[in-house]
This record gives structure tokens, sequence and C-alpha cells, in this order.
């Protein structure tokens, strides 16, 4: 990676041409003119590499944010979506044919969940769920006709690693095309690309953004793959970014490391106040050295922000609520990566009359640290779990 201070503040900011603004301007443009035939029709030919044409696709203020993001992330290039789901689809889609296979691990994300079990079917695209633990697994679940794979490391409940590496040395030695959802570990944690890993997708509107206060996804890559998603999937959805949006999240990185940093001083004070609470059955944390991965994830990634889970004592539905309501300083929601703290009870998704108390997944909740002060979290946690003895 080049100097991340230079990355942050200065890659793609061509300020004398913006009058020497310190802040990039938003190009709020929806067209753009050319000045002669030959450079539209050079564009017509290849708008990936050509100049602008419509913002639907390509536009100034998303193309500083494209060069920044790919080299935080060690990539050649970067598309910017307008969600993070729409990454998912827009990567899966542009790398399966009907009647491809594809190997994913065990219950990632839900819009990914949504495009293996919904979307692909109508097109004879079939999938294998695997435990991403073991990279026998993939070895073992690969077809003939098995062109991707799809990873995400750790996933955001249980944080179930792969071993990138060696997941990526198998791909290549079969030609088969490999996704992660590094969303977890942002760019400046975890660098999947130097693993072998052919395309990173990142859930901007989490850590990228650190404001919650806009949505956005990320593909990063070889300018060859991108090319490929550019021309179809990306611009025939038309699913890029709106000009406003990237300047909310350039906004977003300038504070990217120094929010990482403050999260990553909080978290583990957290996560041992948890550990050592008598309410408190299991903390699920990759940077805890009883996580089972503990080593793999110091491996291959610098750093866990955030995000973690608990697993509480045997209570009933009721209780895990009242925990949850509380709490005063973790805002009841979904997502994680902004400035606020979060938590999010496994049991909410699960009607009343199924939850199983004797199953732990069912008693997880998992927290998110926001910037708020570490003893102010800690309080309220504690506070908030008295109401299991109370209930």
């Amino acid at each position: 990676m080049e100097d991340l201070s230079y990355i942050i503040n200065q890659l793609g900011e061509e300020r004398e041409l913006y009058y020497n603004a310190i802040a990039p301007p938003i190009i709020q443009t929806s067209n753009f003119a050319f000045k002669d035939f030959a450079s539209m029709r050079s564009t017509f030919e290849d708008e990936y590499a050509g100049d602008y044409i419509y913002t639907k696709a390509k536009n100034p203020t998303v193309d500083i944010l494209r060069k920044k993001l790919a080299a935080l992330q060690g990539a050649e290039d970067a598309l910017i979506t307008n969600s993070g789901s729409s990454a998912i689809f827009c990567s899966i889609l542009a790398n399966v044919k009907a009647g491809d296979h594809i190997i994913s691990v065990r219950k990632p994300y839900s819009w990914a969940v949504n495009m293996l079990e919904v979307v692909l079917p109508k097109f004879n695209v079939t999938h294998t769920y695997v435990d991403g633990r073991d990279i026998n697994n993939f070895i073992t679940a690969c077809q003939p006709n098995t062109t991707l794979i799809y990873l995400e490391s750790p996933n955001s409940f249980s944080f179930e690693l792969q071993d990138l590496a060696a997941v990526g040395s198998f791909a290549q030695s079969k030609g088969i095309t490999t996704i992660i959802d590094n969303s977890y570990c942002t760019p400046l944690f975890q660098n999947p690309h130097a693993l072998g890993i052919d395309l990173c997708l990142h859930s901007a509107t989490k850590y990228i953004s650190g404001h919650s206060d806009t949505v956005a996804g990320v593909i990063t890559g070889s300018k060859a793959r991108l090319k490929k998603i550019f021309d179809s999937e990306l611009s025939n959805s038309g699913t890029s970014i709106s000009p406003f949006n990237a300047w909310l999240l350039l906004r977003g990185l300038r504070t990217l490391e120094i929010r990482l940093q403050r999260i990553s001083e909080s978290t583990p004070r957290v996560v041992q106040f948890l550990k050592n609470h008598p309410l408190v059955e299991k903390v699920i944390f990759p940077f805890d050295k009883d996580f089972p991965q503990y080593e793999l994830a110091r491996q291959q990634m610098t750093g866990a922000c955030g995000l973690f889970t608990i697993v509480l004592p045997p209570v009933s539905y009721q209780q895990i609520e009242a925990f949850a309501l509380s709490l005063q300083n973790f805002l009841l929601a979904v997502s994680w990566g902004g400035h606020e703290s979060l938590v999010m009870p496994k049991a909410a998704g699960i009607k009343p009359e199924n939850y199983e108390i004797d199953n732990p997944e069912h008693r997880m909740v998992r927290l998110y640290i926001g910037l708020e002060q570490v003893e102010i979290l800690i309080k309220d946690l504690d506070n908030a779990l008295s109401v299991l003895q109370r209930n």
C-alpha cells in the first residue's frame, strides 16, 4: 500500500482543476459534453477507459473515491455501487453463466444468500455451502462446472474465518474466480488481494462512511476484471453511486484511520469485561485468544475493529429483549461502522414461539463498539446484564 496519509488526503485530488478547493467538488451532473466527434467516438468504444459520458456509469467525484479505495485495498481499480448488496449482485453475476456452480461459505450476508438461493437458480446456477474453516471442504465441494468461490472472512455474526491464501491458491490452480466480502476488516486491516483473492467487496455504508448517513458498496480488483463488471452488470443495472454520496464517503475516509484506532482500543476492554462477567456465557471475537481461529486471525488480519458477539446464558426470549432495551448507550439496530454503538440480538429475527432456550445461537447478541467513552459503555452493559437476574 502507498503511504496511508497520502492516499486519504491527496491521491486523486487535482485541486488545481477546481480552484484549489480543499474539499473536492460534487460534480452534480447527469450528462457530459464532448468537444469533438473523435473524443465522443473513442469514449463510445470504451467508456471504462474513456472520458465521461453519463453519471450512471462514471463521474469525476466518484473517480476520486475509486482511486483512493483501490489504493487502500492494494488493487488496480475500484468500482463504487449504490449499496453493498449491489456490489455482491454485480460481482457474482459477472462471473457466472447458466449451468455454473458456486461454492460459498455457510451463512454469508443475507443478500448474498438471496442471490444464491433466489436469483441465480432462475438461470440454472447452483451452489454448495461449506464450512469455510477447512480448506478441504472447498476441495471436496468443487465440481467440473465450479466457476466461483464466495468468501466472507470473518463473517459478521459468528466470525468464522477462511484461510485466504489456501483458498486463493486452490482456486487459481482450478481457474476459479474468488470473491470475498471484506467489510468486517476494512481495507486497512486485511488485504485479500495479496493473499490471492480476485475480487474484494465492502459495504462502504459501514466503516468507510463512518457517519451512518449514506449507503454504498465497493468492488476492487484488477482492471480487466472490473472492466468486465463495468461494461455489463454495473452499467446495465444502473447501480452506480451518486456524486453526493461519493462525496460523503470521501469525507468519511478522512477520519477512517483515527476512528478505527479509537474503536480498536475500546473493543478489547469491553470484550475482557464481558468475558469476566458471570452473566455472559461466551464472547466471540477474532482477536480474543480463546477464539478458535485466533492464530489465523492474527496471521491474515492486522485489526479486528469493533464488532463481536456474546452468548447469553439460558434465558427466556423476554429476558433477551429486556437486556437489549435496557441499554442506554447502544442503539437497537442493524449494520455497524458508524460513531454510535449498536446491539442486535439474534432473537430479534426469531418468532417468540420458535425461540429455543437451549440453542446457543438463539442467545447470541451482536454488539458494535462505537466512539463513545469506553467506561460509559462498560457501565451500560453491566447495568443491562443485571436485568437478567431480575426477570
